[in-house]
């Protein structure tokens, strides 16, 4: 694990991007807030605020939900089924992935649901996963002198090298195949 970025910065952050997205007061946004339900937010909306985490951290956000990977990996069908609503199996690895909003998954939940569950803990959870995948050591030189001058972006103490992380939807496939592995779910 990185020490290099700090999760309450993460989480001021994430408050900064949704609110730059929303035209909204960053103080007035909390962890628990919903962007959907309760900071009014739109699906392009999602596109933007990722954006400006990218940048904000230098990383590679997900571009696909947990369920599009789930349906990748163990077929069609396996998380959403024919008439658009959550299987069992999506239902009981969103809540291990999820965890903040158990009773409100059920089976035959409506995919649109989804969306509207995820949290601004949630996007800064998803940010600190990326960048704990922080290499030992620099692609470029090989050195693990990491540093960082402006508390998000992690750069090479020797080089000057950008640090490289894993990608988001990589994290998601590589956290499906270990529950997977764990589980046999599928």
């Amino acid at each position: 694990m990185q020490h290099f970025v700090t999760e309450e910065r993460v989480i001021e952050e994430v408050k900064r991007s949704i609110a730059e997205t929303l035209r909204t007061d960053a103080a007035a946004i909390t962890p628990e807030m919903s962007l959907i339900r309760d900071l009014d937010a739109q699906s392009l909306d999602f596109l933007d605020i990722n954006y400006r985490l990218e940048q904000a951290f230098g990383i590679r956000t997900a571009r696909h939900l947990v369920l599009e990977h789930i349906e990748e990996m163990f077929g069609e069908g396996s998380a959403i089924d024919d008439n658009g609503q959550l299987t069992g199996k999506a239902i009981e690895l969103l809540k291990i992935r999820l965890g903040d909003h158990p009773n409100e998954l059920k089976p035959g939940t409506d995919v649109e649901e989804v969306s509207a569950l995820i949290t601004v803990k949630m996007l800064a959870r998803g940010a600190m996963e990326i960048l704990n995948t922080l290499p030992p050591s620099c692609t470029r030189c090989s050195n693990g002198d990491w540093r960082t001058e402006d508390g998000t972006h992690i750069r090479c103490g020797s080089c000057g090298a950008a640090a490289v992380f894993t990608t988001g939807d990589d994290l998601i496939k590589e956290w499906l195949q270990k529950v997977q592995e764990e589980r046999r779910l599928f």
